[in-house]
């Protein structure tokens, strides 16, 4: 039993340590010269609400993956040849969800269909369930209840598009993103590098970006 229990343990620590997928769905509208070769650019002024510290960060991810195509930024507009503007939303959406409780703790078991557990949470027990099918006797262990609990998806949403200085529509690339993370600037580096994947890729044709998140960034 303690060397199931080691083995339990120690498969929770690898999974804990493995990298998290993030999906992005990524439609791209583009009209790229193919003759164009002076890749200089400024990025366009945002309004005064929306010049922050954020906003600027976002900008130096954007200009980091439009360096590896070959663009530069440009000192002054004066010297440019194309300009970029970025916009970015989340939006949280909080959903009802019922969990599973039970008002005694008995600990971790070894039950016919699996490993089971019951984790403390301030103010509540949760049960967990970590094998093939769930083992639960009402009369050994207690009463489980279930209670409403409120959780989050955070809707993403990241725009880029690209114009020459006279004003022609040359690219606009939409990322969009739904996942449990609430932090945006721990997502903003996928998301960037998903809008410019395959560049400048196939117009009006929506596509799934999967990248990685590594262990230190979630």
């Amino acid at each position: 039993m303690r060397s199931l229990a080691i083995l339990i343990a120690a498969g929770t620590l690898l999974l804990s340590g493995c990298a998290t997928t993030l999906r992005s769905d990524v439609t791209v509208f583009h009209q790229w010269p193919a003759e164009l070769q002076e890749k200089s650019y400024v990025f366009e002024t945002p309004a005064p609400a929306e010049d922050t510290l954020e906003y600027r960060s976002y900008q130096n991810l954007v200009s980091g993956e439009l360096a590896k195509l070959g663009f530069t930024l440009a000192p002054s507009s004066d010297q440019a040849k194309l300009r970029v503007g970025m916009q970015f939303s989340t939006i949280d959406r909080p959903y009802k969800v019922l969990e599973a409780s039970d008002p005694f703790y008995m600990g971790p078991y070894w039950g016919p269909y699996g490993f089971a557990r019951y984790h403390y949470y301030p103010g509540r027990f949760r049960y967990r369930y970590y094998g093939f099918r769930p083992y639960y006797d009402p009369w050994m262990y207690g009463p489980m209840t279930f209670r409403e609990v409120i959780q989050h998806n955070y809707e993403r949403n990241l725009r880029v598009t690209i114009n020459s200085m006279q004003g022609q529509k040359l690219f606009d690339v939409t990322v969009n993103n739904t996942s449990r993370k609430q932090s945006t600037p721990l997502v903003m580096p996928a998301l960037v590098q998903s809008a410019f994947t395959g560049f400048p890729g196939e117009s009006g044709k929506a596509k799934r970006v999967e990248l990685e998140l590594k262990p230190q960034q979630q």
